[in-house]
């Protein structure tokens, strides 16, 4: 494992593999392999040596699979796989870029060396995988990592994004972002940041990175609705809530390309069940109490909109004052952009 390089992708072209196998790792890679790294960056506290050892037990999958057959329960043989990796790795005196790996056999050898370096790879139960991405996010979102870097680290460790994908959001080149992210990962290393939810007096200084990375996702369309609400919390995050399921529920209205603007859609394609859903979590946003943050804001003038469907008129004045309140939170390009394209229309 070369530590001073971007961590490898999962590579699913293996030309070894069948379809059979090629498919069973595809659908692995893109449900299982962020709770599987939670799982073992976790244990280790080192991100890139954890994608390194799932990088690497999803390689032999593709090697070994086609003659062997896919697993009985595919996860676990992964994890499994993946710590021998993480074994061999800590428990050698000297770190070792090639050693063979038998995904049955118990390694006595590293058991002294993981013990000295407080690693417990063995805590998990394979045939019973939690799931710690929440975890890893607010991991991500530590004090200790620069804050320009957390939703970016996020998008990608959690998310599955590749360093072009990442970089392309932020304008910046895509070797200067995945440089950034290596010394993000060597950091959570070095500073030996723990993997767990924040208590709530530490919760407010991670969470707003967590939702913009939630957000970024459902937005990119890297993430279904339903995944986007189950993890998000607190007061913001219901208004988060609000506003992924007001998006959803427009989504029959989004058919055409390029997607016709919110204003010219047809509300009779917009889904009732959905904006009802989307109106309980903004009310339950709004009972909590807090000063209205982006996420509520933004729900609160999607809820104007689709009050349309109701009444059959925008209520524009409504409109511009919500507009006024997000662009005094933040000051986006789309929101100023917004407020003067209803303010146009008022004239």
């Amino acid at each position: 494992m070369h530590r001073n390089e971007p961590p490898a992708e999962v590579d699913t072209t293996h030309d070894a593999a069948p379809e059979p196998a090629r498919e069973a790792v595809e659908r692995l890679a893109a449900e299982s392999r962020a709770r599987l790294l939670a799982l073992l960056a976790a244990a280790v506290r080192d991100l890139a040596l954890a994608e390194d050892a799932l990088a690497d037990a999803f390689e032999r999958a593709l090697r070994t699979w086609p003659e062997s057959g896919v697993p009985e329960r595919p996860e676990a043989w992964l994890l499994t796989v993946a710590r021998n990796r993480l074994r061999d790795h800590l428990g050698s005196a000297a770190v070792r870029t090639s050693v063979p790996i038998d995904a049955d056999r118990p390694d006595a050898r590293a058991a002294e060396g993981l013990a000295a370096r407080g690693v417990q790879l063995d805590e998990v139960d394979v045939d019973r995988i939690p799931d710690r991405r929440l975890e890893l996010l607010f991991a991500c979102a530590h004090p200790g990592i620069a804050e320009s870097m957390r939703t970016p680290l996020m998008l990608q460790v959690v998310f599955g994004r590749e360093a072009q994908q990442v970089a392309s959001l932020y304008d910046v080149p895509t070797a200067t972002m995945a440089q950034r992210l290596v010394r993000t990962k060597r950091r959570i290393r070095d500073a030996g940041i723990p993997f767990h939810i924040p208590t709530r007096e530490d919760m407010p200084a991670r969470l707003a990175a967590v939702l913009e990375a939630i957000y970024g996702a459902y937005a990119s369309d890297w993430l279904d609705q339903r995944d986007a609400v189950r993890e998000s919390l607190a007061d913001e995050a219901w208004g988060l809530a609000a506003l992924l399921t007001f998006a959803q529920s427009r989504a029959p209205a989004r058919a055409s390309d390029p997607w016709p603007p919110i204003q010219e859609q047809d509300t009779a394609l917009w889904d009732p069940r959905l904006i009802r859903q989307a109106e309980a979590f903004l009310h339950r946003a709004h009972r909590l109490g807090a000063p209205l943050g982006r996420f509520q804001l933004e729900a609160a003038i999607q809820s104007v909109h689709g009050d349309r469907k109701r009444t059959g008129r925008l209520d524009r004045a409504r409109l511009l004052q919500l507009y006024d309140g997000l662009i005094a939170v933040a000051p986006t390009h789309g929101a100023v952009a917004a407020r003067a394209a209803v303010l146009a229309a008022e004239k």
